[in-house]
């Protein structure tokens, strides 16, 4: 974190003096005469010069200090920030497991035993029982920012090959261990990126997809193109990778791969933005020199890899199925007439699927929370996993050779619990449960469903304490997302158990955009639809105060990336609905976010403003363009992080600039930039609570929640 007392004198002078009406003093941001034509329409875009990357540009970087300065020292003071800090260090100690996944004799799971600041990898034989370290990112820095960003162990066990996270980056270097001898080898595999790997059947190497090296310079802010796949050897430089797919005539297109569990089938898997739509090949790798063979040729649907039995492939689908079936492939046959229905499209959502132990495990979407259930290799279902609750499950990972598999189950109210579950009896048990500091029955967690401005009946969760009266006046945190087909489902997380634990509301509405009823209701909130997502939570906090939860200057709202997009557009639209928001590191400009990095994959979600119509749309809603001269905002807390290279950092600064430039409002608007971060993943777990302490802090005194003291109704609150 970037402390006021480590900048200049010069510049805390700046920042601090001064008796705005929220008695802040904001930073002189510089702006320009740069205005952009599209298709007609003369867009003005004085703060273009705060996109340019926090390391290359000297004036960014005092614009950034700046803003720190004040912002910290700002947060600093909040009566309520040391006693949210501390209880969030008392309930983030509890012990924490991933699913655990066989490899040879050994199951592989990460663990952290409470406050590490990244979670270990272990194996050993039985979930839990004298596990071994294979490996602990928490030696890689001392600040604890280079995290362990991805793994996967050869079939037999012996080799692990792992991406390494450094400072938030969407970039992994993949480095290679022999865990037979515990030797790191000495390749370095670079310029790897929304990528897995996928070892080939023998352990001698694996299958990965990367792009060029970038020009120097432009490391977290060019346009990634020209992905292409290739194998690796073990005991090999990166140089001497051999290219096994590419299409440089199509240099937008990426690549996933999956080698089938007996490694005669490569499956490669061709995509070209965020909407589950596939071309589907598969290489016979027993068959020289490897001919490609095209199953799917258009980007028609979801073609998810699950597993190969007995010659048939089983793949995930949303082929004429916008909720999901699964579908397998003859693959010694050629052609759509290979396809044939396995399991046919139900009112539930498909999540997942998985082969275990000669069953395919479904995990299905049921009005936006988890279910499970077991049907044979032909089909026909055999039952339901009998789950604890209403929440989120996840797991199963596949292993043909097994009966026995693990997943996960947790709720709003309740961590997650590793269960280990029989698919030919159907038996199950606890396997690896934490031990807490609290009581999850202390809690209760509801649904409900609301109208929104169409009536689309839209669901949402709440969450609260059980001895918290209702009385219309309670501090509530609403959170949504509603894009790219990601469902918001129950599952837990301390950030939101702590500010329930502090005697607020929590909300999470279901909006479109999402995948919580299949395709048709993502797309209702995509494009030009996209005014939807924002109705929709308008209407959930429209809900709430008429449901006597809170009132206006009580409602907080919070997301983050497109979620920090629905923040900014509903804050330009409805600033009299709430009292305090969060938006963070956000989409904020509609109009360029496809110039950066990965944004050119968003436009599957958003158009682009190159499309007239879509511009219209984009312009109508775009955050950083909608706010108003004069208008009287409510509290406003941006976050963002300096090496956030998924989206952008300029995103947020124009923002903010532009938003501090037009509030007329009596509330504080802010930016909060972490260093030596990125978009949310690999973070440490002290950085974390850092910045949540922070952000409750932000909440609880602009929302009137007291704690640890005097810290409620301020002035520069909303009354």
């Amino acid at each position: 974190m970037t402390s006021p007392m480590q900048l200049p004198a010069l510049t805390l002078a700046l920042c601090l003096s001064g008796a705005a009406a929220a008695g802040l003093d904001y930073p002189d941001t510089r702006q320009v005469d740069q205005k952009d034509d599209f298709h007609g329409t003369v867009v003005a875009d004085p703060y273009r010069w705060l996109e340019q990357d926090v390391r290359e540009s000297a004036e960014v970087a005092d614009w950034v200090a700046s803003q720190n300065a004040l912002t910290f020292d700002y947060l600093g003071q909040l009566p309520a920030r040391q006693a949210i800090a501390e209880r969030l260090t008392t309930l983030w100690d509890f012990e924490r497991y991933s699913t655990p996944e066989r490899r040879g004799e050994y199951w592989f799971y990460l663990h952290n035993d409470g406050l590490q600041d990244q979670a270990v990898l272990y194996r050993s034989k039985t979930p839990g029982k004298n596990p071994q370290v294979v490996l602990d990112p928490n030696t890689w820095s001392d600040d604890g920012t280079v995290a362990l960003g991805g793994f996967e162990v050869s079939p037999d066990g012996r080799y692990i090959a792992y991406g390494i996270q450094d400072g938030g980056s969407d970039w992994r270097t993949w480095r290679v261990k022999d865990l037979a001898s515990g030797e790191l080898l000495a390749e370095e595999l670079k310029w790897i990126k929304f990528s897995g790997i996928s070892w080939a059947a023998d352990g001698t190497g694996f299958y990965y997809s990367r792009y060029p090296a970038p020009e120097e310079g432009a490391e977290f802010q060019g346009l990634n193109k020209n992905m292409a796949v290739y194998f690796h050897r073990v005991g090999t430089a990166q140089t001497a990778d051999r290219r096994v797919h590419a299409r440089p005539d199509h240099p937008e297109w990426g690549f996933n791969t999956s080698v089938s569990r007996d490694g005669r089938y490569l499956f490669i898997a061709t995509w070209i933005g965020t909407d589950a739509r596939y071309r589907l090949e598969f290489i016979d790798l027993e068959q020289a020199p490897g001919e490609v063979v095209v199953i799917e040729d258009e980007f028609r649907a979801d073609f998810s890899f699950v597993a190969v039995a007995d010659g048939l492939a089983y793949f995930r689908s949303s082929l004429d199925a916008p909720r999901g079936r699964v579908l397998g492939y003859d693959l010694r046959q050629a052609g759509e007439a290979s396809w044939r229905e396995v399991i046919p499209e139900r009112e539930p959502v498909l999540q997942d699927v998985s082969l275990v132990g000669g069953h395919l495990v479904l995990e299905y979407l049921e009005d936006a929370h988890g279910k499970a259930e077991v049907f044979t290799l032909s089909g026909k279902r055999v039952r339901e996993v009998a789950l604890p609750g209403l929440g989120n499950v996840s797991g199963f990972p596949s292993d043909p050779g097994a009966t026995g598999t693990y997943f996960s189950f947790s709720s709003l109210n309740r961590p997650a619990t590793i269960y280990h579950y029989d698919v030919a009896s159907g038996d199950m048990e606890a396997a690896l449960a934490p031990e807490l500091a609290f009581d999850p029955e202390d809690y209760v967690v509801e649904q409900v469903f609301y109208r929104s401005k169409d009536g689309t009946r839209v669901p949402m969760f709440i969450a609260h304490r059980k001895d918290l009266k209702l009385d219309g006046g309670n501090p509530t945190l609403l959170y949504g997302y509603g894009g790219f087909n990601i469902s918001l489902t129950p599952r837990f997380s301390v950030t939101r158990l702590a500010w329930m634990d502090m005697g607020g509301v929590y909300a999470q509405a279901n909006l479109r955009g999402g995948g919580e009823y299949g395709e048709a209701w993502h797309k209702a909130g995509t494009r030009q639809n996209k005014q939807n997502v924002f109705d929709d939570f308008i209407a959930a906090g429209e809900y709430l105060v008429a449901q006597k939860y809170t009132s206006p200057q009580h409602l907080g709202i919070y997301g983050g990336s497109n979620g920090g997009l629905l923040v900014g557009a509903v804050l330009n639209q409805r600033p009299d609905l709430f009292g305090a928001a969060i938006p963070a590191v956000g989409v904020m400009d509609m109009l360029r976010f496809h110039r950066f990095t990965a944004g050119r994959f968003w436009v599957d979600d958003y158009g682009s403003a190159e499309d007239p119509k879509e511009f219209e749309a984009l312009y109508a809603y775009s955050p950083y363009h909608n706010i108003a001269r004069g208008g009287d905002y409510p509290a406003v807390l941006v976050t963002t992080a300096d090496t956030d290279d998924r989206v952008v950092p300029g995103h947020s600064f124009k923002y903010i600039a532009r938003l501090q430039d037009y509030q007329d409002g009596e509330a504080p608007v802010l930016i909060r930039i972490q260093t030596r971060a990125g978009h949310g993943a690999g973070k440490p777990t002290a950085m974390v609570i850092e910045e949540y302490a922070d952000m409750w802090a932000f909440m609880a005194r602009h929302l009137g929640l007291k704690v640890g003291g005097p810290g409620g109704a301020v002035p520069g609150a909303r009354q």
